[in-house]
């Protein structure tokens, strides 16, 4: 037999018994299908949490007060902070070696009304250097006006959709709108930006530091947000910072230093140690596809033994009989690996429509991976039944005994 009558008439056998070879092709389509979504939907969430980061800028350190060491528990908890960030502390940041700018953050909720319009928003304090470490774009007006952070000025930027919600169509600058018990005159409005770490920035109003300290009677600050002025000064910045407020603390060393690069490296690694766990989970649903392949093959055998003994008794050496059922095997986990691979794309696509926020993408080396491990299994487990059709005597094949 050349190798084309064994693909014809492997191809036969499969044909001929249609109700197992549906059987054994979902088996195998399910765990490929499987590997493919899983590892796909693994590293699209690695790509959105990067991407994330990303869109905070570059080079970017956070300071938090309080030491992340000094308290048990799942991160990020921090410990008792034995003294608040000031504004003199972020300002004094500013004069350090290796920082291009500062800025200084106070976060709060307040309602935001025009009229008889009113919402619920996230008021956030900063200062003008923010638009240019976070990326922010201005649409219309311009973005808060470089002065003195310590003094704060009853004016605001909105956010594209708060805009709408309050001013419709209408020009929103120069306007004036009540934040808490405070009125603030409108300068500017952000282009739309969507939802960043889980804040949607196109719903949130920015005010100066020093009037968002005012409006939630609080003189401690969120973070300060501090930008190197290279990759190559972040670490000598970091190492400055902490020394500086350790100083301005009386020698507590009470702040939480973070680099972007850092929690970028940590979120790499947890989303690709997750993604391969996943991914191993979904492969032992191919382990049972190809053990299904084997107890079907070795029925078949039984069911095949004349068929068997007829070849045998024709000159047909045992390596060619293991080759004959070897290739059904392979012939069945390559179709249904394709089907897999064919109903992963499907399942992508649908994906990526239903959620089009989320950067869902197919992984070549996965659908590599999950092809591979599927024809290796079923050659694997193809070899047992191969073996017993091998061993049959040709009378006693033929004699069906």
């Amino acid at each position: 037999m050349q190798s084309q009558d064994i693909f014809r008439f492997s191809g036969k056998a499969i044909i001929s018994y249609r109700f197992r070879t549906v059987l054994m092709l979902i088996a195998m389509a399910i765990g490929v299908a499987s590997v493919v979504l899983l590892i796909s939907l693994g590293e699209s969430a690695r790509r959105y949490i990067t991407n994330q980061f990303s869109s905070l800028g570059t080079n970017l350190i956070i300071v938090l007060p309080g030491r992340s060491e000094t308290v048990g528990g799942p991160p990020p908890l921090l410990g008792a902070t034995p003294r608040d960030l000031t504004l003199d502390d972020a300002m004094a940041l500013q004069r350090l070696a290796g920082v291009a700018c500062v800025s200084p953050i106070v976060v709060g909720s307040a309602p935001v009304s025009r009229k008889q319009l009113e919402r619920e928003v996230l008021v956030v304090g900063a200062t003008a250097d923010l638009a240019t470490m976070r990326k922010l774009e201005v649409s219309q007006g311009s973005f808060l006006p470089r002065t003195d952070p310590s003094r704060g000025s009853a004016v605001c930027v909105l956010g594209s959709k708060l805009k709408v919600e309050l001013f419709g169509n209408n020009n929103p600058l120069g306007q004036r709108v009540r934040i808490g018990d405070r009125r603030f005159r409108v300068i500017g409005v952000l282009s739309p930006m969507g939802v960043s770490l889980g804040d949607d920035i196109d719903e949130t109003v920015t005010i100066p530091v020093a009037s968002a300290q005012a409006l939630f009677n609080t003189a401690s600050l969120f973070r300060i947000l501090v930008e190197a002025t290279g990759s190559e000064a972040i670490a000598k910045a970091k190492e400055n910072i902490r020394t500086t407020i350790s100083q301005r603390h009386e020698g507590e060393d009470d702040i939480t230093v973070i680099t972007q690069d850092a929690i970028l490296a940590t979120f790499d690694r947890i989303f690709r140690a997750l993604t391969l766990a996943v991914g191993g989970i979904a492969a032992i649903s191919l382990v049972v596809a190809g053990i299904m392949i084997m107890n079907v093959m070795l029925v078949a055998v039984s069911n095949r033994r004349t068929e068997v003994g007829l070849l045998k008794a024709l000159g047909a050496p045992r390596s060619q009989i293991m080759r004959i059922f070897l290739t059904e095997s392979a012939l069945l986990s390559v179709t249904g690996a394709l089907l897999g691979l064919l109903v992963a794309i499907l399942g992508l696509q649908l994906l990526s429509f239903l959620l089009p926020n989320f950067p869902i993408q197919p992984v070549p080396w996965a659908a590599l991976l999950a092809f591979t491990v599927a024809l290796a299994t079923g050659l694997l487990f193809g070899v047992l039944p191969a073996r017993t059709a091998a061993r049959l005597a040709a009378a006693e094949a033929l004699a069906r005994r």
